[in-house]
């Protein structure tokens, strides 16, 4: 009775004219990745972003999230890529934007209003080139319904995956409560994974819970910032603490240089992450190993 390793072989020489290589696992490729702009979360992912996937940044209010958004985006935009941020709650700043480095003339601003018809004042470019896109009813072309903003944000971020070009997109649910974010279908995220792939662009998603689950690369937790003082009375700044809670792709060709453990000295944005911090590197050596 011929071995499994003979049948294999006999099955891949019967397919490999229609499948090439049906029974072969592919190679695993090295993922691009693009630098946040603060080198202490480089770092902790070995690199940076990466390119063609989704990338979940949660957290609380004042947790730094929306800062790690706005310096990734600033990088993009400096190097004279256009870029979006789909505001499901319309409360981008532009001021604070540019204040951290974004090129507003680099940068599509979708502000996701209340289902109501925006009138054609709220649609003028605003200052710096910045374009901005209301889509209430009318910016979506629907006539029956108004769609909520949680529904606005899912269909602008669908449209420009889909029209390409973006070389980030920031998803901005930092605002919409954990409740309603976790219905969103996993499909979705199924299908943002794909079309980003292909339009080889970025997309950060904020919130307070991670929401793609399975879909997205990497999932950064924010800690809310604590105080540095000098005695009792003088406040000397804010430590925030960033922790990598899953990445998918190792940025680094594996079998070269097996990926360290996650770094604990953040600088400004550090302090020791928990020891469920180091959960996520366990699983991934396990990966690796096996």
């Amino acid at each position: 009775m011929p071995s499994a390793a003979t049948l294999r072989l006999e099955i891949e020489r019967f397919l490999e004219n229609r499948f090439p290589a049906a029974l072969t696992p592919a190679l695993r490729t090295l993922r691009e990745v693009v630098e946040t702009g603060i080198a202490e979360v480089d770092e902790l992912l070995q690199g940076g972003l990466p390119v063609g996937a989704i990338s979940e940044v949660t957290g609380a209010v004042s947790s730094g999230r929306t800062s790690l958004g706005l310096t990734f985006v600033a990088r993009r935009t400096a190097e004279g890529r256009v870029c979006a941020w789909v505001d499901a709650s319309d409360a981008f700043d532009p001021e604070s934007a540019a204040a951290n480095g974004v090129a507003l003339g680099q940068l599509l601003w979708v502000r996701c209003g209340n289902g109501q018809a925006e009138s054609p004042a709220k649609n003028k470019p605003a200052r710096g080139g910045m374009g901005q896109a209301g889509v209430g009813q009318a910016g979506l072309g629907m006539e029956k319904r108004p769609w909520t903003r949680l529904d606005q944000a899912l269909r602008a971020t669908d449209l420009l995956l889909q029209a390409g070009g973006f070389a980030a997109i920031v998803l901005d649910l930092g605002d919409i409560a954990p409740a309603y974010g976790s219905r969103i279908p996993l499909a979705t995220w199924f299908r943002f994974r794909q079309v980003a792939d292909r339009a080889r662009s970025s997309l950060v998603v904020l919130g307070k819970a991670a929401y793609a689950q399975s879909s997205a690369a990497v999932v950064l937790e924010c800690a809310p910032p604590r105080l540095r003082t000098a005695g009792e009375t003088v406040l000397r700044g804010f430590t925030f603490t960033v922790r990598r809670g899953r990445e998918r792709w190792a940025p680094v060709e594996i079998g070269t240089r097996k990926p360290g453990p996650p770094t604990t000295d953040f600088g400004r944005w550090g302090g020791k992450p928990p020891a469920s911090a180091w959960d996520a590197q366990a699983a991934w050596e396990t990966e690796l190993r096996a």
